[in-house]
């Protein structure tokens, strides 16, 4: 269960697991049993096929944990090949491109809420629905076409900095959670330093609770 890659490049794509309660005593009592690691399974008339391993592991059940490839999801949003390559953006080493991972520069009418994960995703979508609500309010106007796309470029290469090249492409803010949220504030006239004193500012995390109002 040990992962290739450090704690910090899993933070910070967002690629963090949390165990069920009770996980690691099932795993002591044998209860559950950790077989193997493996890039690839198969399968038989007498069970799964791990690779590397000559008999097959007898099985009952099994639950392909696969996930999903989100940005197939964006791109047949659209008919149009134009709008397809916009959204995916053609640089396969870069991150969806979208301003205040909300909008994309070159689409009109489009809002794309949840996309980019935070190390708490219910509180960064409501923050950006906020924002994206006083957007079509009128209280505030993005910038050109050019600005937002140097302002997303600056956010690509602080998100590949940080991010686990395996999963970079999700865009995942977690280690500029606070960044994004301050951003978020300054667009729509709020104070981006929502703690209470000198100190609260310095060394209290900020939290949900901290945007309320």
């Amino acid at each position: 269960m040990v992962p290739d890659h450090s704690f910090l490049n899993e933070f910070s794509s967002c690629s963090l697991s949390i165990v069920p309660e009770g996980f690691y005593d099932r795993v002591e009592e044998g209860s559950i049993k950790l077989v193997k690691r493996a890039e690839s399974v198969g399968f038989s008339k007498e069970g799964m096929m791990l690779k590397g391993q000559a008999e097959p592991l007898k099985s009952d059940l099994v639950i392909l944990s696969t996930g999903f490839k989100g940005i197939d999801k964006l791109k047949h949003i659209f008919e149009s090949k134009k709008y397809q390559d916009f959204i995916a953006g053609l640089d396969d080493s870069a991150a969806v491109p979208l301003y205040r991972e909300c909008i994309h520069p070159r689409i009109p009418q489009l809002a794309i809420i949840g996309f980019s994960e935070s190390i708490t995703n219910l509180y960064t979508s409501e923050i950006r629905c906020r924002w994206l609500a006083e957007l079509l309010d009128g209280k505030f106007k993005v910038p050109s076409i050019k600005v937002m796309e140097k302002d997303i470029a600056e956010w690509d290469k602080y998100k590949r900095r940080y991010s686990y090249n395996k999963y970079y492409r999700n865009s995942c803010i977690a280690a500029l959670h606070v960044w994004h949220n301050d951003q978020l504030c300054k667009d729509m006239g709020w104070n981006p330093k929502r703690k209470k004193g000198f100190w609260d500012e310095w060394f209290q995390p900020y939290g949900p609770m901290d945007y309320r109002g």
